[in-house]
């Protein structure tokens, strides 16, 4: 079995104590639930197997057939056979990994080689748990993890286990909230078999219904088992007040109607909607080839196609319930056992190293201070711990205390007096240190088993993208300080947040009412003046008119201790005239390189000082300044942007640097052939206008501007109306009054530029050579529409997603097919009033003509049908995907509600493009592509050696 995750990671145990695990996982019956039925299995060198407290696990379920689609054996025999590119076995040769290598339908597979034994461990993670269940459905991830075990379209009930251990190996699966898990682990010669079984599980599980039906009452039967723990009742208990109205709140084994109520049917369901090779994480770890493994993955993985949008999960907000809620429940119990919880962030929140350090000093093993009170010098309580429980959408702070029910009025009335009045300057350096190693020898010993190894490594990569996130929990860990703790537990350790459960022996009269006044009496909630009030966090969302002309928006996050901020103003080029051109991009270079009181250099070392980045772009029709830096630091940026905009310095010395670093830049494009095309598209498709220019301007013109030039324009740029977009955890009070100086200080009102619609250039055709170079590039361009048009910029946008990418049409036919380049694709560039569409391919300049023809047969195919349904489907999946990946960061989404404002648009238009794609058919495609597809009204920009 595997549980879920304590605080950083759930297998990785990071920062669980394994002794003390093992007995909250005896007390908390419903953290872990296995398919195998392991449970009694666990050992003190198996850490994999118990490392947060959250899973279930048992036999699990195929995916319906329309849901996962298979290619001929003869197909998957070939890709088995298949050479791998030269970027894959480059990847798979660099370091000593791990490896992570993509395949074609969105599937990623985790490789590392380990030779200390001579096995070898497979798991494949599905972002499907409980809590993408809906509630009348509760425990259909543990169910479908059951039927696994009862047989797929190729073996029988019981053979998978059978074939595992015949060679000597061991298997198991395991549900969780937020992810499911098969593994297995076998000999070194025996891994073909151990990849085999684990995908065959997958996606072939048979849900018989008459097995159904038998498997239904086991699980019940786990599920009354359970209820029969203390622990685990405590625990269904609080989960339901701590995560009210969100999916953690019934437990991943469900409730007895639930689960009675789930039909073989609505499992396929369930597969066919969440089972999406895209979201699954294969990781293979051992004695093995590297590249043998990947071939087999694409054989037993790649024929799989992802059919339905996967939406990334959001998290949920932190409750505040503003009250202490207890409750009693009376049973044939001969000890008092006694929860408290207190709601926390989930897996995204940069406070989890912090937040388990503060775990671990109060409650983590015998040394920590609540154990040696409680237990030690005042004897109330058999055991006492703190942990932090962390999931990917939320979490929870986790008090767990036995002891006998004469001494629970005393034990939580003293323990309410502790709370009350931690200080963690009283904690020594010898503890904060103690706690740190042991945090660290929990993660690294993981490692000393193959098992704990892989699930560790696959843990990292499913939910937090990489090993880097494991560097980064370190470094968070060896420097987190006493200041930053009781922060932590001054905002998350609140009497107004806490849920407590007491299971009390039958005959022992208790009111819950009476430990609520407890709390209240004994630990009262702190008070906010009303400054404190005010200034309490970022607040709500909004969108903010200023007296000239400009606006404020403001997006709170308060995930990270961050703030982003981009300013931005319409320009750009767009307010020069030819013969400036370049200008806007040097005045974007110079503007950060200096202000009145703080020279180029001085001004680099105040921002690194504060582990911040400001910097200025200019675009075609607009000028941008995007800081990005940690909050408590906002007293010192706000007034350094300010000088930046208001008394930027353009020392000679830099502005000569400046244009030395611009005309490199512009050489240097010419020298590459990428570069060279990028460099004179819009010069060669348009011919008026700022989307005519030559955003870097030509050598002999960027050398003579002036610092009179460069400060006139600046001051004409910077007066005009302006938006300003915040995200992230910010002082609101103190952004609100800089924009609004700003804005008075700045802004002439009705000096707004006019970025005119550019006509289309006359010629068609534009070849350049780049001598002594090996490959062509050849794009063809269509004119489209611009972002105005919002219908034509899904339907193109789906188009555009169709075509791109490694399973793109124009990469599967010229590259896969033909062979003609190594890179094959599509892109669409849009503006508010015009764009276009290109399709662009790297070949030997003998296979133009071919690549040529290639292109034109694609449109002929595009004009003549509609897209298969599935390719549609694989679009609209690419383009949420893609948005999704793309403003991840706090400074990619206060770009973008500032750029699109500023553009006269809504903060949201992107969104709103992907939802009207995702109500865009074929038909509709098929109409744009005839209207704006026009062969006979194509661009062609070559650059030939």
């Amino acid at each position: 079995m595997v549980p879920q995750k304590n605080a950083k990671a759930v297998e990785a145990v990071k920062g669980f104590d394994f002794e003390k695990l093992c007995i909250l996982m005896l007390l908390c019956g419903v953290l872990l639930m296995s398919a195998g039925c392991k449970v009694e299995k666990i050992d003190a060198n198996k850490k994999e197997d118990v490392a947060a407290g959250i899973i279930e696990k048992e036999p699990a379920v195929a995916p319906a057939a329309e849901a996962v689609q298979f290619s001929a054996d003869s197909v998957a025999e070939k890709a088995a056979t298949a050479e791998l590119s030269g970027e894959i076995k480059k990847a798979l040769a660099s370091g000593e990994g791990p490896h992570v290598i993509k395949l074609r339908n969105g599937m990623s597979v985790l490789i590392k080689e380990d030779d200390r034994f001579p096995l070898v461990n497979v798991r494949l993670f599905v972002h499907a748990g409980s809590s993408y269940e809906e509630s009348e459905q509760a425990g259909i991830s543990h169910l479908l993890e059951h039927m696994v075990f009862k047989g797929t379209e190729t073996r029988a009930p019981g053979q998978t286990a059978r074939d595992i251990e015949s060679v000597g190996g061991d298997m198991n699966a395991a549900t969780s909230f937020d992810y499911t898990v098969y593994y297995v682990e076998v000999p070194e010669n025996e891994w073909k078999l151990g990849m085999d079984i684990v995908t065959d599980m997958t996606f072939n599980a048979k849900i018989d219904p008459e097995e159904l039906k038998s498997e239904r009452e086991v699980v019940l039967s786990e599920l009354e088992r359970g209820e029969d723990n203390p622990g685990s009742r405590i625990f269904k208990t609080l989960q339901s007040i701590v995560w009210k109205d969100t999916s953690y709140q019934w437990p991943i084994i469900g409730y007895r109607d639930s689960v009675k109520g789930i039909s073989s049917e609505d499992i396929h369901a369930y597969i066919d909607r969440l089972y999406q090779p895209q979201s699954m994480l294969l990781t293979v770890v051992g004695k093995i080839d590297p590249e043998a493994v990947v071939k087999e993955a694409e054989k037993l993985c790649g024929s799989r196609k992802s059919v339905a949008p996967v939406v990334p999960p959001t998290a949920f907000p932190v409750p505040a319930t503003g009250k202490t809620t207890v409750k009693v429940v009376p049973g044939k119990w001969n000890k008092a056992y006694i929860g408290a919880a207190f709601p926390i962030p989930g897996l995204d929140s940069a406070k989890i190293a912090g937040l388990e350090t503060m775990c671990e000093l109060l409650g983590g093993g015998e040394t920590s201070r609540l154990y040696r009170k409680f237990k030690y010098e005042k004897r109330m309580v058999d055991s006492i711990s703190v942990s932090s429980l962390t999931l990917e959408r939320a979490g929870m702070l986790y008090v767990f205390a036995t002891l006998d029910a004469d001494k629970v009025d005393e034990f939580w009335k003293e323990l309410m007096i502790e709370l009350s009045s931690v200080d963690f300057k009283d904690f020594t350096d010898r503890e904060m240190d103690r706690v740190v190693i042991n945090l660290e020898d929990s993660l690294f010993l993981t490692k000393e088993t193959l098992s704990g190894l892989a699930s560790k490594l696959g843990y990292f990569q499913f939910f937090e993208d990489g090993q880097q996130a494991e560097e980064n929990y370190l470094y968070d860990l060896r420097n987190v300080t006493r200041e930053q703790l009781q922060q932590l537990y001054d905002e998350y350790f609140d009497p107004e947040k806490l849920a407590a459960c007491m299971l009390m022996p039958e005959g022992v009269e208790v009111d819950a009412q009476d430990f609520e006044k407890a709390v209240a009496d004994n630990w009262p909630a702190k008070v906010k003046d009303a400054a404190q009030a005010d200034a309490a966090g970022p607040g709500e969302a909004a969108t903010i008119e200023l007296s000239n002309g400009s606006k404020l928006v403001f997006i709170p996050d308060e995930t990270l201790p961050y703030t982003a901020l981009s300013m931005y103003w319409v320009g750009g080029d767009a307010d020069l005239t030819p013969e400036e051109q370049g200008l806007a991009a040097m005045v974007s270079q110079s503007l950060t390189r200096g202000t009145e009181s703080l020279n180029a250099t001085e001004l680099e070392d105040f921002v690194s000082d504060r582990a911040a980045s400001l910097g200025a772009t200019a675009g075609r029709e607009v000028f941008a300044i995007n800081a990005k830096f940690p909050s408590r630091f906002t007293a010192d940026i706000l007034p350094l942007i300010n000088e930046v905009i208001t008394s930027p310095r353009f020392a000679a010395e830099e502005l000569d640097r400046a244009r030395q670093d611009q005309v490199s830049a512009i050489k240097r494009k010419e020298d590459r052939p990428l570069g060279l095309a990028f460099r004179n598209i819009f010069p060669f498709l348009y011919k008026n206008g700022s989307y005519s220019y030559f955003h870097l301007g030509m050598p002999e013109t960027v050398e003579k501007f002036t610092r009179e030039e460069i400060l006139a324009y600046w001051q004409k740029q910077s007066s005009r109306p302006f938006v300003i977009s915040i995200c992230g955890d910010y002082d609101r009070d103190a952004l609100a009054a800089f924009a609004k100086e700003l804005d008075g200080k700045l802004v002439v009102k009705d000096t707004a530029v006019s970025v005119p619609v550019p006509n289309w250039g006359g010629e068609k055709d534009l070849t350049m050579t780049l001598p002594d170079r090996n490959q062509a590039h050849l794009m063809v361009i269509f004119p489209v529409p611009g972002m105005e048009d919002e219908q034509a910029t899904a339907g193109l946008s789906l188009l555009r997603a169709s075509l791109a990418g490694q399973s793109g049409l124009l990469f599967r036919d010229l590259r896969d097919k033909q062979g003609l380049g190594y890179t094959v694709t599509a892109f669409l560039w849009q503006a508010p009033k015009t764009g276009f569409m290109a399709f662009y391919i790297g070949t030997k300049p003998e296979q133009l003509e071919q690549a040529m023809t290639g292109f034109e047969n694609t449109v002929k195919m595009l004009k003549a049908e509609d897209l298969p349904e599935d390719e549609i489907l694989r679009a609209r999946n690419i383009l949420r995907g893609e948005y999704y990946q793309d403003h991840q960061s706090l400074l990619s989404r206060s770009r973008e509600a500032a750029s699109l404002i500023v553009k006269g648009f809504q903060p949201d238009l992107d969104q709103k493009i992907i939802e009207q794609a995702s109500k865009t058919d074929a038909a509709q495609v098929r109409l744009l592509i005839n209207k704006y597809i026009d062969w006979d009204n194509k661009y062609i920009l070559t650059v030939k050696p």
